[in-house]
């Protein structure tokens, strides 16, 4: 059973901003991506399982296929995180994450 809507929500272990950190160290913008401008938000999909392990990764709404690649490696490479909770329980619970692909 998976939850959409939980009374705890699963998280990176350290939070948001650690989440963030991670994200900020091993996405690498794709070469191709950054000659042409390309940039965009892509909203990667995944369940946070009992144990923390993350599963079942998608891309809801993708910016360009080389973002869209680039975002589902960071997650699917991302350490366990902290499951989400429904009374008091460890649940396996949906999380959808925006990353957004910026040319600094």
């Amino acid at each position: 059973q998976i939850f959409d809507v939980v009374e705890e929500n699963p998280e990176f272990i350290g939070g948001m901003a650690k989440l963030y950190e991670y994200l900020g160290k091993n996405i690498q913008y794709p070469e191709m991506a950054k000659e042409n401008g390309i940039q965009g938000k892509v909203f990667v999909q995944f369940v946070v399982w009992k144990d923390g392990t993350i599963k079942d990764v998608k891309v809801v709404k993708g910016a360009h296929k080389l973002l869209n690649k680039e975002a589902l490696r960071v997650i699917n490479n991302m350490p366990k995180w902290k499951p989400g909770e429904q009374r008091g329980k460890k649940v396996n619970a949906r999380f959808t994450l925006p990353i957004k692909f910026r040319i600094s």
